[in-house]
């Protein structure tokens, strides 16, 4: 649970949209929306996690821009 919340104050900090929620198979799914530079930012803190999280890998994938996450980040209900 804790992983969300870094991944919230990173995004936020980024200003980044998106939101972050758990998968039920344990993984944590990110959508962020921001520029080049910031998606940057947010992938290098993934990757490094926070002091509480293992962080295995980091799968990336192209979607579509969803307007509703563009100006804040959010956590969402499990999934």
């Amino acid at each position: 649970m804790g992983f969300r919340y870094f991944i919230e104050r990173t995004a936020v900090g980024l200003g980044v949209g998106g939101y972050a929620r758990n998968l039920f198979d344990g993984r944590v799914e990110v959508y962020a929306i921001g520029s080049a530079k910031q998606m940057d930012a947010l992938r290098n803190a993934l990757r490094q996690g926070s002091r509480m999280a293992q962080v295995h890998r980091v799968d990336e994938l192209d979607a579509e821009i969803l307007r509703d996450y563009a100006n804040a980040f959010s956590i969402e209900r499990d999934e």
